[in-house]
C-alpha cells in the first residue's frame, strides 16, 4: 500500500514534468526542475545526501553538454556556421529538395559522431543560417535537426547521452553495439527521412536562392572546426575503449576555447551566450528520478519484465519498447532513461529487452517537442534565432514520423 510520502513524491514528480513540458507563464524549463527538486528536499521526501548523490550521478552528462555547448558557441561567434550555411546553399544549386537532402545527411553524421545534443545545439543555428541565405522557409530544414537528432541517436553509444544512462556501467563494447543496433538504426534513419520528406514535400518542390560566394573563414573558425573534428575522433576512441564520454568532450571544448583565446579572442561573449540553464534542468531531473525510485515504484517492473521475457522472448521486448517510446513524451526521455536503466540493471534484464528499451527511449521523443533533452535544446536554439514551433506543429509531423521509424526499428532489433 502506498504511503502519503510516496503519493506526495509522485505528485511532485508529475508537477515537475508538467512544468518542464508546458512551461507555465513561459518560465524556463530549468526553473521547474530546480523548484521541484528543492520541494522534494524541503518536504523531506528525499534526504539532502540522497539528493546530492543524485545530482552527482549526472556529472558525466554535465561535462558532455558543457563541452558541446562551448563548441557550438565558438562556431557561432567565429563565423563557422555562416560559412557552412553558404557552402550548403551553394551545393544545393537552387534546389530546395537538394538542400533538404544535404542537411539531412549532415545531421545524420553530426548525430552519429557528436551526439544528438550536438545536432540540436551546434547544427540548428547553421541550418537556420543556410535557410536564411537561401531565402527559404527555415522550418522544414529546422525540423530535420530535431528529428534526425533522435532517429540516428543509437547508431553508436556516443550518439545520445541517454544511451549512457540506460546502460550505465554495463555498456556493450562497440563491436557488439554495432552488431545489435546496426540494422535497426539504419532503418530508423531511412524511415524518418522518407516520412519527413513526405510530410514536407510541398515546401520542397520549389527553388531557392543560389549562393555564389563563400565568406572568408577566420583563424578562430579554423581552430573551432579542428576542435569539433578532434572531439569526434576522441569520442569514437573513448567509446571503443569503454570510457566515459563527458570529460573528453569537456576538455576538447575548453581546449578549443583556450586556443582561440590565445589567438586573441575574448572568451566573455562565448561564456555569456551559452545556455547554462540546461545543466540545472538535468540536475533537477536526476533528483526527481532518485526520489521516485525511492518509493519502490520500479520493484513490480523488476519482477514482471524478466518473467514476461522468459515466457514471450520476442513480444515482451517489442511491447516494452513501444510503451517506453510513448511514455517518453509524457515525462521526457532523460528521466525515463534513468528509470529504464535502473530497471535493466536491478532486474538483470536480457540484452534484447534492455536494447528494446533503449530504442524506445531514443526514438519515442520524435512524437512531441518535450520527448527528449535534445528536442528541448532544439527549441532553445530556435528561440535564439527568433523562431518558434508550437507543440501541435511538431505533433502533426511526429505522429507520422515516429511510429513508422519506431515500429520498423523495433521489429528489426527484436526479430532480425
Amino acid at each position: 500500500m502506498s504511503s502519503p510520502g510516496h503519493i506526495a513524491t509522485w505528485v511532485l514528480g508529475a508537477l515537475v514534468i508538467f512544468g518542464v513540458i508546458v512551461r507555465p507563464w513561459k518560465l524556463p524549463e530549468a526553473l521547474w526542475a530546480v523548484l521541484g527538486a528543492g520541494a522534494l528536499v524541503a518536504a523531506r521526501l528525499i534526504s539532502v545526501p540522497d539528493a546530492w548523490a543524485a545530482v552527482c550521478k549526472g556529472t558525466d552528462v554535465y561535462l558532455f553538454l558543457t563541452g558541446m555547448m562551448i563548441l557550438a558557441e565558438l562556431a557561432r561567434h567565429e563565423g563557422l556556421f555562416d560559412w557552412l550555411a553558404a557552402f550548403a546553399v551553394r551545393r544545393a544549386r537552387g534546389s530546395a529538395a537538394r538542400l533538404f537532402v544535404l542537411i539531412y545527411l549532415v545531421g545524420t553524421v553530426v548525430t552519429i559522431l557528436l551526439s544528438n545534443d550536438a545536432t540540436a545545439v551546434v547544427l540548428t543555428p547553421a541550418v537556420y543560417a543556410a535557410a536564411t541565405r537561401a531565402k527559404a522557409d527555415p522550418l522544414p530544414y529546422l525540423f530535420i535537426c530535431a528529428f534526425i537528432a533522435n532517429a540516428a541517436s543509437f547508431v553508436l553509444p556516443i550518439s545520445n547521452p541517454a544511451n549512457l544512462v540506460v546502460y550505465g556501467a554495463n555498456m556493450p563494447r562497440l563491436t557488439v553495439w554495432l552488431a545489435e543496433f546496426g540494422l535497426a538504426s539504419i532503418l530508423s534513419i531511412v524511415l524518418t527521412f522518407v516520412t519527413l520528406w513526405f510530410m514536407q514535400r510541398a515546401a520542397l518542390s520549389g527553388e531557392i536562392a543560389r549562393e555564389t560566394q563563400l565568406p572568408l573563414l577566420s583563424r578562430g573558425a579554423y581552430i573551432t572546426a579542428a576542435g569539433i573534428g578532434v572531439t569526434a575522433v576522441v569520442l569514437l576512441i573513448a567509446s571503443a575503449l569503454d570510457w566515459q564520454l563527458g570529460l573528453p568532450t569537456f576538455l576538447a571544448g575548453v581546449g578549443t576555447a583556450m586556443l582561440i583565446v590565445i589567438a586573441g579572442r575574448s572568451p566573455l561573449t562565448v561564456v555569456r551566450d551559452i545556455s547554462w540553464s540546461v545543466l540545472p534542468l538535468v540536475a533537477g531531473l536526476f533528483v526527481m528520478v532518485q526520489a521516485v525510485e525511492g518509493t519502490g515504484v520500479l520493484t513490480p517492473l523488476m519482477t514482471f519484465l524478466p518473467a514476461s521475457a522468459a515466457g514471450a522472448p520476442h513480444v515482451t521486448p517489442f511491447a516494452a519498447g513501444v510503451v517506453v517510446a510513448v511514455v517518453c513524451n509524457l515525462m521526457n526521455n532523460l528521466p525515463l532513461g534513468l528509470l529504464a536503466g535502473s530497471v535493466a540493471n536491478g532486474a538483470h534484464l536480457a540484452p534484447q529487452v534492455t536494447g528494446a528499451l533503449l530504442v524506445g527511449v531514443d526514438l519515442g521523443p520524435n512524437l512531441s517537442v518535450t520527448g527528449s533533452l535534445a528536442t528541448i535544446l532544439w527549441l532553445v536554439a530556435l528561440r535564439r534565432e527568433g523562431q518558434s514551433v508550437s507543440p501541435w506543429q511538431f505533433l502533426r509531423l511526429g505522429s507520422v514520423v515516429m511510429p513508422a521509424a519506431l515500429l520498423v526499428a523495433l521489429a528489426a532489433f527484436v526479430w532480425l
